[in-house]
């Protein structure tokens, strides 16, 4: 029997604005699709896997990076139970989006969408690995890390700087207050009903037309933005039970089946990231 190795979280309350996920063997780690409020940047180490993203199916395989706009629905899973590895960085939109005005890539501080999805360039991907080595490095002191992290995120910038900003196509106003709605009332029982009431939309009428600019029915829109919830709370070191109940779940169990869906990872496996401040 095959022993599948639990994912490492490295994060640093110096370093708020970054995230770092680590699995070694990812055969049993299987995400639905779901979506992010940081831009988010992965490294295939070992293996391939299927990364789907938005309405595209790619196939990937060591050596290739990955990129995620905030928002934009994704998932990333394994093949016919092939081992596979990975590292993704999670970084805070606002602080990547001055960072790239900084460095006079964008004229104005406020985020914009990239278009790649999947490069392969062996030098950036060697960068990409030693800065993630680096941020798990437990001996190294805080100030190297920023550095290093710093000066990685500068080269990939002004390499993706090439590129035309991705913009996606505008939603009926309609759909962007629903989308708002959930956002902001997500702990919140809310219902299919009074969602058609808000919109005026029939019920099968949003449901189509939601997932097909979100890339999520409603329903499951509002539960992403619950475990989104779910991670900050423990994050700050709050317990499972009271951040199940704080995001809007009924109960404990509901809360760690969601959250190991969406995150693939448990509640207590995300609450005990590797850190020695």
């Amino acid at each position: 029997m095959v022993a599948f190795t639990k994912p490492v979280f490295w994060r640093d309350s110096r370093m708020p604005y970054v995230e770092l996920r680590k699995i070694s063997d990812a055969r049993e780690v299987c995400y639905a699709a779901h979506s992010h409020s940081h831009w988010s940047l992965g490294a295939v180490t070992a293996g391939k896997s299927t990364f789907s993203y938005r309405d595209t199916t790619y196939q990937i395989s060591a050596g290739d990076l990955v990129m995620m706009n905030p928002h934009w629905v994704h998932a990333c899973n394994p093949i016919e139970n092939q081992p596979w590895a990975y590292l993704m960085l999670y970084i805070d939109t606002h602080w990547l989006s001055e960072l790239r005005y900084q460095l006079g890539l964008i004229e104005a501080p406020c985020w914009q969408n990239f278009t790649t999805a999947v490069t392969t360039q062996p030098e950036l991907f060697s960068s990409y690995c030693d800065m993630a080595s680096c941020l798990l490095d437990e001996h190294l002191d805080i100030e190297d890390k920023q550095s290093v992290l710093t000066k990685f995120l500068t080269y990939m910038m002004q390499v993706l700087a090439q590129e035309s900003p991705a913009e996606l196509p505008p939603a009926a106003d309609a759909l962007e207050q629903i989308a708002a709605y959930l956002r902001a009332h997500c702990t919140a029982e809310i219902t299919l009903q009074s969602l058609c009431q808000k919109s005026g939309y029939s019920t099968g009428h949003l449901i189509r037309a939601f997932k097909q600019h979100f890339g999520l029915t409603p329903h499951a829109y509002m539960l992403n933005q619950r475990v989104q919830l779910g991670q900050k709370s423990l994050k700050e070191g709050k317990s499972i039970v009271e951040t199940a109940l704080n995001s809007g779940f009924n109960d404990q169990p509901h809360f760690q089946r969601t959250f190991k869906r969406l995150v693939a990872a448990t509640p207590n496996q995300y609450r005990y990231p590797l850190l020695k401040p």
